[in-house]
């Protein structure tokens, strides 16, 4: 029988709370492979073991799967045996047969968390390499680089046999540290920004800002297809749509233009404080990187946090640019990102934006002008998709 194990990252250092992030571990396991057949999931000795249950059950889609689970630190298919060092070189050398003719180099390792089986560690791979050097003669042994490693695991409920441990993305599991908002502008950033406080554990929804006619539909739906991109990680995702031409308009014709962007920035943050409000998010997130435009300085950013009522978190804020498209490629975002359709931040973009703009000034300029009524027109005007594991789209009624 052939089953995926799927190693713990940093679940395995929790104390006395540790079976609620477990549990909540195997809760996201559940729903990410409904769609790809029917297993069985239970979790021991730091592992979660997922076991097909019915010939539909395409193991090796629940292994990409699982390995974009965060919580999960990496997983395998392995050969479940009884423990039994003839039955363990019997049938696991057949099992990693297609692998060892592959490799240039292998070695044996050997865990035994059943201390009641007769052999030691080192006896179990002595007597497995011994028998993989009879059936590859010329296969060299190799202890310190090997090619491929052959992992024999001897615990409670059988041997477990495999040959490749596939990297997961780590970190810990969706909804165990609460709950975000990211600001989901379409480009290259923010969906790096939302990934990475997904991987520490938050429930990301998203809020954007669309600027109809100066923004096109083409731009709605690249956003959209972010959203579904980051579901293979995130989990399901909130998707919260901002009209915000009229609030554009106004700035543009009663401010200073060198102020825009920073003063759009907070104005985009008190139309989030209120989505935080009624959806219970215990922080904003946004893709900002120091120094990497005029509205990303020290200045610029004091400037903008001091409109928010919730923590911002910036999870990109030390990263350079080559980092972040690495992410971005990665998670498979990168390519929707940099399609040429605009979003609303590119919008009536000044010239020449203040790099140090001082609070008091940008207060000063925001008030020439009552956005309160155009910010309570934008909220009652939000729509509101919800984007689910799979691919499902569901329009919410507000």
């Amino acid at each position: 029988m052939e089953v995926i194990m799927a190693k713990y990252g940093e679940i395995a250092l929790k104390g006395l709370n540790r079976s609620n992030f477990e549990d909540l571990l195997v809760k996201n396991i559940k729903r990410r492979l409904k769609a790809v057949g029917d297993f069985e999931i239970t979790r021991r000795q730091s592992t979660v073991y997922i076991k097909p249950l019915s010939e539909n059950a395409d193991i090796d889609e629940a292994l990409k799967k699982v390995s974009r689970v965060f919580g999960i630190a990496a997983v395998q298919k392995s050969l479940v045996l009884p423990k039994d060092m003839d039955e363990i070189i019997k049938q696991g050398i057949p099992y990693l047969k297609d692998e060892l003719e592959k490799a240039k180099s292998y070695k044996v390792e050997a865990k035994r968390s059943d201390k009641s089986f007769p052999l030691t560690s080192p006896q179990i791979q002595q007597a497995l390499g011994d028998a993989i050097t009879d059936a590859f003669p010329d296969l060299p042994v190799d202890v310190h680089e090997p090619d491929m490693t052959v992992l024999v695991e001897i615990r409670d409920k059988g041997a477990y046999v495999n040959a490749r441990k596939i990297p997961a993305v780590g970190g810990m599991p969706v909804g165990s540290n609460g709950n975000g908002l990211v600001l989901l502008s379409g480009g290259i950033d923010s969906p790096v920004a939302a990934y990475m406080m997904a991987k520490r554990g938050l429930k990301v929804d998203a809020v954007h800002f669309q600027s109809p006619p100066y923004t096109s539909e083409r731009a709605l739906l690249k956003v959209e297809s972010l959203c579904e991109k980051l579901t293979e990680y995130c989990g399901d995702i909130r998707f919260y749509c901002v009209p915000f031409t009229e609030i554009q308009e106004a700035l543009r014709d009663n401010c200073d233009g060198d102020y825009f962007t920073v003063i759009m920035r907070r104005l985009m943050l008190k139309i989030a404080n209120t989505l935080c409000d009624k959806g219970s998010y215990g922080a904003l997130i946004t893709g900002e990187s120091v120094g990497q435009v005029a509205s990303q300085t020290l200045a610029a950013i004091n400037c903008t946090d001091r409109a928010a009522e919730y923590p911002v978190l910036r999870p990109l804020v030390g990263m350079d640019k080559k980092e972040i498209v690495e992410i971005a490629r990665k998670i498979d975002t990168f390519e929707t990102s940099i399609l040429p359709y605009e979003d609303c931040c590119t919008v009536f973009t000044p010239k020449h934006p203040r790099t140090k703009p001082r609070v008091k000034d940008v207060i000063a300029e925001e008030e020439k002008f009552d956005f309160a009524p155009l910010i309570e027109k934008a909220i009652n005007g939000i729509t509101i998709t919800d984007f689910k594991i799979g691919g499902e789209r569901r329009v919410v009624e507000k």
